[in-house]
């Protein structure tokens, strides 16, 4: 540090040593010194160690100084905002706690593989039993979420396990303080309860990755209100809905002001914009979340209607929210005094493109009548039950599939938050996690709130809580996992190994093998269902476990599988749990798949270039190319 910036001895033109000669680094003032050691090639290593070099640049490189709050900006800009700009901060000590709280989430979260390979890893499996390692460390909440976050957006194609985990965890933390904001918005009076501010809490909870907020829902709504005003002003420059602003909370007296605003409303959303009613693909899911039916301009009559509202409440016009049964609307009254009874009403339906309907005409949307108390205005909670239970519904016409139940866990967690002592609904939940066989310890805290609330459900209760202590008492003891190697005589028909791509010869499926048996393991009543008898070898050959390209899981026979001709990544959520890498032509094993199948990655390793170099020289004759320079999908056979 001490060099000078011209060689000891050497005279200058005037023949006199240079007064350069004996200037040092540490001469320099300090604010070129600051400016000097945030240049980007210097990493906090480099910082460090030039700190420890002597006590003038240990004192430039103070922890409030610009040095390490340049380091800090570098490494993780995205924590700024946790900032404010008017204090003064620590940023070396920031610095090294944001770094150390890194280093144990990564090994707590690599930790998670080895503990809940063997059991299915459902979010409240693994954040029941382990997401306390991770509180307890006392670290600021948006540092374990930053570092989440870094995982998730390394090399897609390696740390598969590692990403898994966080994102289960990710969602998780996400999904608790959504819910503490739940819990805080039901607390307030009616009054001060919005409506879309509980359907963006309802979006956010069953999509908490992805980015979405009130304030981006507001921006996005204010823009349409900017265009609705545009289209009122032709019609109307005088008219109030021009000069009022969100926070006033003006309402317009006057009907023929109030039907400019709906039929500008209707112009711009259904006319100028193109909202529908998603007839086609009703059960989506897609149409409950706010954000998503802004995206697709898409949704059904509740989430239309939050939105319908919310944007005529901007304007100065008051509608309310009608329960309808199979079809939610909105009503417009029509009379300024006395208590008006359901026919001074107009009723919207904002699934229909704003059509404007007398009390008889919305019965003829359902088939029958109804009576009057279905016309009634209901409250911000009432809503968002309508809302969640619908989602409700569509988790119970799942699939099964992983999808489906995550859906149907988030809405029940999102109903019981908003009816907590809802008993159907309670033990529906308690019956879904004994179904699935996840937080065993949690099954019984709702056995124990439903015996409470209704003794009569006792049968029920206890059945479920033999069972659960059942469960209990095996994870305690758990079973030797099965180990199968391919050298052992009874495997000697086993082709194809674990990580392999492949296509279903039948179906056309893209899949990967995490898995395999010698034989058909399952019930004969599966194999009488599957018709695994009409295969050629029944079931007396090898089975595989496989991850398909749809997202679900499947056991397929030997002779309808095949090497995949042109080998892709395999777009499944459960890729992860199994898969430590994706290699271009194969997944690679994580560790505990290994465990398992301790010889087929050497088995994968000498499989795929021999396959693949077969195909390709095959491919080549066939095509009239020189097989030597064939190129293939993420590979090159030289």
């Amino acid at each position: 540090m001490a060099t000078s910036a011209a060689g000891d001895g050497h005279s200058g033109l005037n023949g006199k040593v240079s007064e350069a000669s004996g200037k040092k680094l540490t001469d320099l003032p300090a604010e070129l010194l600051e400016y000097i050691l945030c240049f980007p090639v210097l990493n906090n290593r480099d910082i460090a160690n030039v700190s420890c070099a002597c006590k003038r640049l240990h004192d430039v490189c103070h922890g409030r100084g610009k040095v390490w709050e340049h380091q800090y900006k570098l490494r993780w800009p995205g924590l700024l905002k946790h900032y404010p700009q008017t204090e003064s901060h620590d940023w070396l000590k920031e610095y090294r706690k944001r770094y150390v709280v890194g280093l144990q989430i990564r090994r707590t979260v690599e930790s998670f593989s080895k503990r809940f390979f063997a059991e299915v890893p459902c979010i409240g499996q693994v954040l029941g039993d382990s997401f306390t390692e991770i509180e307890s460390l006392g670290a600021p909440e948006h540092f374990c979420e930053d570092e989440l976050i870094s995982i998730l957006n390394s090399d897609r194609r390696k740390n598969l396990t590692l990403k898994y985990y966080a994102k289960k965890i990710l969602y998780f933390l996400r999904q608790q303080n959504i819910l503490k904001s739940l819990k805080s918005f039901l607390a307030r009076p009616p009054e001060q309860q919005s409506t879309i501010e509980g359907a963006v809490l309802v979006d956010q909870y069953c999509n908490p990755l992805a980015d979405v907020s009130l304030q981006s829902i507001s921006t996005q709504l204010d823009e349409i209100v900017d265009k609705i005003k545009k289209t009122l002003q032709i019609k109307n420059p005088s008219h109030p809905s021009l000069r009022a602003t969100e926070d006033d909370g003006s309402l317009i007296d006057d009907f023929e002001q109030q039907r400019q605003v709906v039929c500008a409303l209707n112009s711009v959303l259904y006319d100028q914009l193109q909202y529908k009613g998603n007839e086609c693909d009703y059960y989506n899911p897609l149409n409950s979340y706010l954000h998503q039916v802004l995206i697709r301009r898409t949704g059904i009559p509740i989430s239309l209607s939050v939105l319908y509202l919310t944007l005529a409440r901007k304007l100065g016009v008051k509608l309310e929210p009608v329960n309808f049964p199979n079809h939610f609307l909105l009503r417009w009254c029509q009379q300024h005094q006395g208590k008006p009874d359901i026919y001074d009403y107009v009723y919207i339906d904002t699934f229909g493109k704003g059509k404007q309907l007398t009390a008889k005409e919305c019965e003829y949307l359902i088939g029958h009548q109804v009576t009057s108390d279905y016309y009634c205005a209901v409250s911000t909670t009432e809503v968002l039950l309508r809302m969640v239970g619908n989602l409700l519904n569509i988790g119970k016409r799942g699939e099964g599939n992983e999808k489906s139940y995550q859906l149907l866990r988030d809405s029940l967690d999102l109903y019981l938050t908003i009816n907590p002592d809802n008993v159907q609904y309670l033990l529906l939940q308690a019956r879904l996690y004994f179904h699935l066989g996840i937080w065993p310890e949690k099954v019984l805290d709702i056995l124990q709130h439903i015996q409470a609330l209704d003794p009569s459900q006792h049968g029920a209760v206890g059945y479920l809580v033999q069972h659960t202590l059942e469960h209990i008492q095996h994870k305690r003891h758990p079973a030797e996992p099965e180990i199968k190697k391919r050298t052992d005589p009874v495997h000697h028909e086993v082709e194809f190994s674990v990580g392999l791509i492949m296509k279903h010869k039948r179906s056309g499926y893209s899949c990967v093998i995490y898995g395999w048996d010698p034989k058909c393991m399952m019930s004969m009543e599966w194999i009488t269902t599957m018709r695994v008898h009409q295969l050629a070898k029944g079931p007396n050959q090898p089975f595989y476990n496989v991850l398909v390209q749809d997202g679900t899981c499947r056991y397929a026979a030997q002779e309808n599988l095949e090497f995949h001709p042109s080998p892709l990544e395999i777009g499944h959520p459960e890729i992860g749990r199994y898969f430590a890498e994706f290699s271009d032509t194969h997944y690679t094993a994580n560790e505990e798949l290994q465990t398992r199948y301790p010889e087929d990655t050497a088995e994968t390793l000498r499989t795929v270039p021999e396959q693949y170099n077969k195909l390709n020289t095959n491919s080549g004759h066939e095509e009239g190319t020189d097989p030597q320079l064939k190129m293939s999908k993420g590979f090159c056979v030289l």
